[in-house]
């Protein structure tokens, strides 16, 4: 379920929602219901729709991840906003807590994405592979605290599981993440990456928004929360 607490950001237009860690977005194999279906049932209850709503995913956040998702409330907004991110002039922000200091305090990184189907996994390549796609992404390193490192990330393209792949790729696995080389999960299934902040220009008033979206409450994530000033 989602309530109104869970609403960033709402127009006629669009709607931006604060995803719990665990929630998938679209329907997938596990049959679990998403975050699209959780999103129409509100809009259904909150304006007494009848019948089917119309709800377009312009983009994705991993399952384990938490933070904000943009969504299209009509077909004009979503096609807009499909070519905006295409684009790229979209700025998507996130924050992650790893517990190895990156080799730099601010680094851009470029490398080349394989993703493997059979394992819902992705890897990170120094020079251009078979099928890979070119992947950017900036990290720059916040705050410190007694055993962790929190990196903001701009990602600058979009390709699957990249910021976890591309982290581990520079010993930075993100806390958590198994499935990227850290030793321990966390007790909730979550991985300590958060989607916090996005800027775009509205699809049909042409404004500049920007929105994010709280931490997650937890001891670290509120520690970091006082030391990066957030």
């Amino acid at each position: 379920m989602i309530s109104e607490k869970d609403i960033l950001y709402e127009d006629n237009h669009i709607i931006i929602v604060n995803k719990k860690p665990g929630q998938i977005v679209q329907e997938d194999t596990t049959g679990d219901k998403p975050l699209t279906d959780f999103v129409k049932d509100f809009l259904k209850e909150k304006y007494d729709k009848p019948g089917n709503v119309f709800l377009g995913v312009v983009h994705r956040l991993d399952r384990p991840v938490s933070g904000l998702v943009l969504f299209a409330k009509t077909s004009k907004a979503l096609s807009r906003l499909n070519e905006q991110f295409k684009q790229r002039q979209t700025k998507k922000t996130y924050l992650a807590i790893v517990a190895n200091k990156p080799p730099k305090d601010n680094e851009l990184i470029e490398s080349w994405i394989l993703r493997n189907k059979k394992i819902n996994k992705s890897f990170s390549y120094p020079k251009q592979v078979k099928d890979s796609q070119k992947a950017i992404l900036e990290y720059k390193l916040i705050a410190t605290s007694q055993k962790y490192f929190l990196l903001e990330i701009d990602l600058h393209t979009g390709r699957h599981h990249q910021i976890r792949s591309q982290l581990a790729s520079i010993g930075c696995p993100i806390r958590g993440d198994l499935k990227y080389g850290y030793p321990r999960s966390n007790q909730d299934g979550r991985i300590d990456l958060h989607s916090y902040s996005l800027e775009l220009i509205h699809p049909i008033k042409k404004e500049l928004l920007k929105i994010t979206a709280p931490l997650p409450n937890s001891n670290l994530w509120n520690t970091f929360k006082e030391l990066a000033k957030l």
